[in-house]
């Protein structure tokens, strides 16, 4: 006879990363030693998302990454698996977006201050004057040899697609531990594995998109799905009384002018869903919308109608593929 859910021992493991925290909710059976699984587990965890920011920041000199941005035009470079399994993934959903979402803005990322420099005047206008090539036009994959060249001067920036890859790395440790039930996260961006021990979905809350507080707009339940949200509300500057999020337009090199508060972006992995919610955001939500339903994406955006109230378009069959009302909850996939 299985264990009842209310035999199992719950655990609820979290450590630093990014500059913020991951997390990860799973149950054992009440036979195993919880002080040793957590041991032996939160290792692993730690590890894993180590391992991707050792690789992917900007904010460390010795990165895999900053390597690449230090390396000369046409030189060959050695990069480990996942840092190409990311950049492959970028180069693709650029494509896919039409250039909306590009890794390839490290110099507008660096210029406008939303990297580990302060914004600096002479590099905002370098960024903005600058014949942008698009990182797909600007890197050449030999993915069997693990190795890149850049063709043309670009700095590469992951962070719109790292911490969701992060999010992934912690679901496929819990598996190679025997754990396919789960519910694990990097800040907002989680991934639910499997179902909660009473056999429901995991329930997630989507942000309401109010810089002053942290409360739900939404809970969506999901299985085996990924969520992940950009929005403006959490990062950005102030630029001559203009409230500038640190979504980057690949059209300018700069801040977008103007976008969607959020965009919430259901998907399998959590850097598919971390890369089309930047990617939306940069088209806003007449043509992101149209984007998504022709990617068959699962989408929200949420709108400003003032300060204080917003109203919401969601896409798919998660979220009705029609305006909807502000606390309308996205239905389970």
């Amino acid at each position: 006879m299985s264990k009842m859910s209310t035999d199992l021992t719950r655990h609820a493991l979290n450590g630093p990363t990014m500059g913020t925290r991951w997390s990860a909710q799973f149950h054992t059976a009440p036979d195993v030693d919880p002080t040793v699984i957590q041991a032996a587990i939160q290792a692993a965890l730690q590890s894993a998302v180590t391992e991707v920011d050792t690789q992917m920041s900007t904010w460390s000199a010795d990165s895999d990454l900053m390597r690449v941005n230090a390396a000369p035009v046409g030189g060959w470079c050695d990069v480990p698996a996942s840092l190409m399994t990311v950049i492959t993934l970028g180069l693709e959903i650029g494509r896919a977006s039409k250039g909306a979402f590009d890794i390839g803005m490290g110099d507008a990322v660096t210029a406008w201050g939303f990297g580990p420099a302060e914004a600096a005047p002479d590099r905002i206008k370098a960024a903005m004057n600058t014949k942008r090539v698009s990182a797909s036009d600007a890197l050449d994959l030999d993915v069997a040899a693990g190795r890149l060249r850049k063709t043309a001067p670009i700095a590469l920036d992951l962070n719109g697609i790292a911490k969701g890859y992060g999010v992934d790395r912690l679901a496929e440790t819990l598996r190679d531990f025997g754990i396919m039930n789960a519910l694990v996260g990097i800040d907002g961006e989680m991934r639910a594995m499997g179902l909660r021990p009473d056999g429901a979905p995991w329930s997630i809350a989507v942000e309401a998109p109010d810089p002053e507080s942290r409360s739900a707009h939404s809970v969506l339940t999901l299985q085996d799905a990924a969520v992940a949200t950009s929005g403006d509300y959490r990062h950005w500057v102030e630029v001559q009384g203009r409230h500038l999020s640190h979504t980057m337009d690949p059209r300018r090199g700069a801040p977008l002018m103007s976008s969607p508060a959020s965009v919430t972006v259901v998907a399998k992995t959590c850097a598919e869903a971390d890369a089309w919610a930047t990617a939306l955001m940069v088209l806003g939500a007449e043509q992101g919308a149209a984007l998504a339903r022709a990617q068959g994406l699962e989408a929200l955006f949420l709108l400003r109608v003032s300060q204080t109230e917003y109203r919401s378009l969601g896409v798919g069959r998660v979220f009705a593929d029609e305006d909807a009302a502000a606390n309308a909850p996205g239905r389970a996939i």
